[in-house]
C-alpha cells in the first residue's frame, strides 16, 4: 500500500470539521500510507476566530502527520504531480473562494496547485463547502468541479439520526467523507426506518 492522502483546510467556516476528521487518522492509515495536510492564511484566522487556536502549525502537530505545509511552501514534494500518483485529497472546508480558483484552473498556492494536479491524475477530490445560499456563480463552478470528477460533498448533515449535540451533526459529515474516501466508519447513525436499527 503506498496511497496519499491530502487534506486541504482553507478559510471557509467550519474548521470543526477539520478537526473531527484528524481524530480519524487511525482509521484513514488503514487505506493510506501517507497523510499530508496544506493549510491556508485565511484558515488561521478562522481556526482563531472559531477554536481559539493561536498557533494552527503547532496544533496540528500533535496529530500524527507526514507533512503540514503552508500554503506558500512551494518547495513542499506535494507541489509536484510526479510525487502525487495513486493520492486522493480532501478539502474540508472548502471555501468559495477555493472552489473558484481551483474550478479555473488557478494555481497560486501550493493548496490549489495540489488540489489541481489531483484532477490532472485523476485521483478523488473531495470538497467540503459550507456556504449558503449559492450563487449561480458558485453553482456553475461546483458543476465544472463534478464534471471534472470532483466529489461535491456540502456541509449539510442529515437529520434523520436524531443528532442531540453539534458533535453529531459533525460526525454526520466526517462519516460521509470517510464514506466517499472508502474507509470504513461508524460515525453517523444509517438511514433505516425499522425501529430496531
Amino acid at each position: 500500500m503506498n496511497r496519499k492522502l491530502i487534506i486541504g483546510v482553507s478559510g471557509a467556516s467550519g474548521i470543526r470539521y477539520t478537526l473531527r476528521l484528524l481524530q480519524q487518522i487511525p482509521l484513514l492509515r488503514g487505506k493510506y500510507s501517507e497523510i499530508h495536510l496544506i493549510y491556508t492564511e485565511a484558515a488561521k484566522l478562522v481556526a482563531k476566530y472559531e477554536e481559539d487556536i493561536d498557533d494552527l502549525e503547532s496544533f496540528l502537530a500533535r496529530y500524527e502527520l507526514d507533512s503540514i505545509n503552508s500554503e506558500k511552501d512551494w518547495v513542499s514534494p506535494l507541489a509536484s504531480s510526479s510525487r502525487l500518483a495513486n493520492s486522493d485529497m480532501i478539502i474540508i472546508p472548502a471555501s468559495m473562494n477555493t472552489i473558484a480558483k481551483i474550478s479555473s484552473g488557478i494555481q497560486d498556492n501550493l493548496l490549489l496547485r495540489t488540489a489541481t494536479s489531483i484532477i490532472r491524475l485523476h485521483g478523488k477530490l473531495v470538497l467540503v463547502f459550507r456556504e449558503t445560499p449559492l450563487s449561480t456563480i458558485d453553482l456553475e463552478n461546483l458543476y465544472r468541479l463534478s464534471k471534472n470528477g470532483a466529489i461535491i460533498l456540502p456541509a449539510s448533515p442529515g437529520f434523520y439520526g436524531k443528532p442531540s449535540s453539534i458533535n453529531d451533526l459533525v460526525d454526520f459529515i466526517i462519516g460521509k467523507v470517510l464514506d466517499v474516501l472508502g474507509v470504513e466508519n461508524e460515525l453517523y447513525k444509517r438511514w433505516s426506518i425499522r425501529s430496531d436499527d
